[in-house]
């Protein structure tokens, strides 16, 4: 989750002279409000996106040469595998893609990313970034309309009326995306043979 591995890759590529002029890496991030900065960003979890930052002003250094760029994109909140398991940040998920979806300004993965790309990387201008030098996609999760009321929500969201307050449906069905259930045609009530040879370890 930090950034060695990253700097790693870009050495090995510039070393062996398979990087272009003017190329561009960049690495995904997320930062989030102070809601749940206790739990995310105060920890472990934390120290590893510094070190991604690090790692971006580093590469930054070592590419110049070649006039390349290393850039963390901070992107919205989504449903992946830690996401999930990370307490408090499920809950604000569901009540952040409540409230986007009811404004008309959600995305999913590919739409923020198609966004990225479009808007900042390939858009004919300057690439606009925080003073921190980190592309924001997060923008719209972090409009002050949808934080300032996904903290009024936070204060009165209980068991008994989270369907009001919280899209746990939404949240759900991307869940099951993930490891490949909940997609249409496919009858999950079937038995299924689970010990498959592969031949070509034969």
């Amino acid at each position: 989750m930090g950034g060695e591995d990253w700097e790693l890759w870009i050495d090995a590529l510039k070393d062996a002279e398979l990087l272009t002029r003017n190329f561009i890496t960049v690495a995904y991030s997320y930062i989030g409000p102070e809601l749940t900065w206790p739990i995310y960003k105060n920890g472990t979890i934390g120290k590893a996106k510094e070190s991604l930052e690090k790692s971006a002003a580093d590469l930054n250094q070592r590419i110049s040469d070649i006039d390349g760029n290393a850039y963390v994109s901070v992107n919205k909140a989504v449903v992946t595998q830690a996401s999930s398991a990370i307490p408090v940040v499920p809950l604000y998920i569901s009540i952040l893609f409540k409230i986007m979806k009811r404004q008309g300004t959600h995305e999913g993965c590919i739409e923020q990313i198609h966004r990225l790309f479009a808007d900042h990387f390939y858009s004919g201008k300057p690439i606009q970034t925080d003073d921190r030098g980190r592309i924001r996609v997060d923008d719209l999760e972090m409009h002050e309309s949808v934080q300032s009321e996904i903290g009024t929500t936070w204060q009165k969201i209980h068991s008994d009326n989270m369907n009001e307050f919280a899209d746990l449906q939404g949240y759900r069905e991307e869940f099951h995306k993930l490891f490949g259930f909940g997609m249409n045609g496919i009858d999950y009530e079937k038995d299924v043979k689970v010990d498959i040879g592969i031949p070509s370890l034969k």
